[in-house]
């Protein structure tokens, strides 16, 4: 696998993180030929990765092959907790899943993807499954649009420019020129909506939770089914309680960072 790389890179690392990635929803065991064949490398150098990641703990010899533990959860959540923000989103996620009976995410900007790192769920069926970690594409969801509408223009581009890595192909798919009028009208609102242009079925109304300064550092956003819910009735009574809730993290969040870091008398 070429990369375009500077002197210090480390591409036994990178290999190692190749097989980690390649461990994919419906697929918990994988095979040694299935891990070459999705990482480009070879067979003895894949072998030789998982036996290392068996030793640390991050993978486990299974039927034929081998699965993910639940230590890999650490490597995800190391970032999340390094920010707090679960701590200081959980209770006001939790709030506005008990005012409106349906799921509410947080999700930072990562290129052209969104990344999942807060949820609250409700149990209910839909198109795609959800959990911390989970990537889309940025320009195809609520919270996507919130993220890229804060760019500047330079940023932007670099964004867009960069190829997604969720692996999901949008039920819809705009041009620049839609999305950037798009992005002007979340700029003008203040929040975004995403009528089922990931996935059928789905549709979501999102907010930017900001910092101290006023920078959106994540977004947070109500899903529901399509089926179950209008647009009219997302957008009246789960966009105000949507809006409370983004800015009440926002609050709390800015609070935090306002906190001075405490310093050792000597």
């Amino acid at each position: 696998m070429a990369r375009e790389t500077g002197p210090d890179f480390i591409e036994a690392l990178a290999r190692g993180l190749d097989v980690l990635r390649s461990f994919q929803p419906g697929q918990p065991v994988r095979t040694l030929s299935d891990l070459a064949g999705a990482t480009g490398l070879a067979r003895p150098t894949v072998r030789r990765i998982l036996l290392t990641l068996e030793e640390l703990g991050y993978v486990r010899a299974a039927d034929r092959g081998y699965a993910l533990t639940p230590r890999v959860l650490e490597l995800g959540m190391a970032y999340v907790n390094s920010l707090s923000m679960w701590d200081v989103a959980r209770p006001h996620m939790e709030r506005l899943v008990a005012q409106t009976n349906e799921s509410t995410s947080m999700a930072q900007l990562d290129g052209a993807d969104i990344v999942y790192v807060a949820r609250v769920a409700v149990p209910k069926i839909v198109t795609l499954a959800v959990s911390i970690g989970t990537r889309f594409p940025a320009p195809a969801t609520s919270m996507g649009k919130v993220l890229l509408a804060a760019l500047a223009p330079g940023e932007l581009d670099a964004a867009l420019a960069e190829p997604s890595r969720s692996g999901i192909t949008p039920r819809a798919r705009a041009g620049r020129d839609d999305l950037d009028l798009t992005l002007r009208e979340v700029r003008a609102k203040g929040w975004a909506l995403a009528d089922q242009d990931l996935a059928p079925g789905i549709r979501s109304v999102a907010a930017p939770v900001r910092d101290g300064d006023g920078t959106v550092v994540a977004a947070v956003n109500v899903t529901v089914h399509a089926a179950e819910t209008s647009v009219e009735r997302l957008t009246e009574e789960h966009l105000p309680r949507l809006l409370r809730c983004a800015a009440d993290i926002s609050h709390d969040w800015a609070r935090k960072g306002a906190v001075p870091l405490a310093v050792a008398a000597p």
